[in-house]
């Protein structure tokens, strides 16, 4: 699983190679798209949106440090893999957290394209969103499920450490 020296944590290429590690690229895709899908769409309301804009660029931002800090190799005292461990619960929290109020925003806003069905502009862009908004739930929920399961196989290695 870990690296074949007396390493805590794989570094370099050999972060490509572990389970948990393999984690960080779907991380980056699906948090990425998150991000992309929330800002493409008109943010209304701000504050719950806000909050899903915030974690996702939160997590997106942290996740590329970590990865380079795995690829640097700078994760080699003995405090890293606790530190692993509690960064991707924490990220899965936070992920769960704006999946849930994503989720209730898109079931509001699909009360409104149902009482606004009709074929003029304004339901169309009300569609659009909707969609959109629909896309971005589902890849928070995938974002989450990843932080997640990064979060347990680090925790199965940090055992076993």
């Amino acid at each position: 699983m870990a690296s074949t020296t007396n390493d805590v944590l794989p570094s370099g290429g050999q972060i490509f190679a572990t389970i948990p590690d393999l984690f960080f690229l779907p991380e980056f895709v699906f948090g990425g798209l998150v991000w992309i899908l929330v800002a493409t769409t008109h943010v209304s309301p701000e504050n719950p949106l806000g909050w899903v804009m915030f974690v996702s660029v939160f997590c997106f931002i942290m996740t590329t440090l970590w990865l380079f800090v795995f690829l640097c190799g700078c994760n080699q005292s003995s405090i890293w893999p606790t530190l692993d461990v509690g960064y991707h619960f924490f990220a899965a929290v936070l992920y769960l957290s704006a999946s849930v109020v994503l989720a209730y925003i898109t079931y509001s806003y699909g009360l409104v394209v149902n009482i606004t069905s009709g074929s003029d502009l304004n339901f169309q862009e009300l569609l659009k969103t909707f969609r959109l908004d629909i896309s971005a739930v589902v890849m928070s929920y995938v974002a989450t499920l990843l932080y997640f399961l990064h979060a347990i196989f680090s925790a199965i290695r940090w055992r076993k450490a």
